[in-house]
């Protein structure tokens, strides 16, 4: 489903610029080891492969991946971390001891701080599918890279491949049926490979490389993270924007419809990523 199909003003900017302040907490408690993590291991040992001086990692997060980078890169290597919401950057920093080398910084991904040929590598774990302008985006990226440079980044593969997306929306659904919550829509909005092709090469990129990883997650708790759904993402300011106050016949609901499609105790869910290497000119 299109980005277009959220409602103008969601549709507009990025649903993590402006959240509610017990946002980021959940997010990493509840959300990073299902979604995020084992996905951000393979991103971070892809960005090792080669030998990097200078990596900027975008839309960071709570730094899933941030960490793991700085796990794996050579010692004397540099890693910078951004993202727009300075709540998600407070908890990434606290995943490091004082002296590790790696520079938080407030960030919009479609106007980087930085100078042109800074880096030798840029990574994006899930982040593009939420840029309002993603051609700009691209173009930034390949901005701030060095000449030969590489730009590693995922994107959730369509909702066909990641059954949430349409469980998740239609229980939301019910609760707005004149205006439903579209967040959940967004994140599996940008998904078809020949246009993304398109748009990097457009930007100055060649030498695409894509791989398609497919992963079978096993959830314990299905009430925890039903709540992480709508308390760990932008859903919760979607409902109460609706005039939900209480989302908790939501989280209820949703919990249900999950354990009907994925079982219970523990449930266990398909993820699909599409990931993207490509090279700068």
């Amino acid at each position: 489903m299109d980005q277009s199909a959220a409602t103008p003003d969601e549709g507009a900017k990025n649903p993590y610029g402006a959240v509610d302040s017990n946002m980021p907490a959940h997010y990493e408690r509840t959300l990073g080891p299902v979604f995020f993590a084992d996905f951000a291991d393979d991103l971070a040992r892809r960005a090792a492969a080669s030998s990097l001086v200078k990596v900027l990692e975008i839309a960071c997060g709570t730094g899933i991946v941030t960490r793991r980078l700085r796990d794996v890169l050579a010692p004397g290597s540099e890693l910078t971390a951004t993202d727009l919401n300075p709540q998600m950057l407070e908890i990434a920093r606290g995943k490091f001891t004082v002296g590790e080398p790696v520079t938080f910084r407030t960030a919009d991904a479609m106007d980087l701080p930085f100078p042109d040929a800074t880096f030798d590598a840029v990574v994006c774990q899930f982040g593009l599918m939420f840029f309002p302008d993603k051609e700009k985006a691209y173009r930034e990226v390949h901005r701030v890279l060095a000449s030969g440079g590489r730009y590693l980044f995922s994107v959730w593969d369509s909702p066909e491949h990641n059954p949430i997306s349409r469980l998740a929306s239609e229980v939301a659904a019910r609760f707005s049926p004149a205006d439903p919550p579209r967040f959940f829509d967004m994140p599996y909005s940008y998904h078809r490979i020949d246009p993304i092709k398109e748009s990097l090469t457009a930007a100055g990129f060649g030498d695409v490389r894509i791989a398609v990883l497919t992963i079978g997650k096993t959830i314990a708790d299905g009430e925890a993270f039903a709540r992480g759904l709508v308390f760990g993402s932008p859903m919760n300011d979607q409902l109460r924007a609706r005039g939900i106050a209480d989302p908790g016949p939501v989280i209820a609901a949703m919990a249900d419809r999950l354990g009907q499609a994925f079982g219970t105790n523990p449930m266990r869910m398909p993820l699909q990523a599409i990931v993207y290497e490509a090279r700068k000119h």
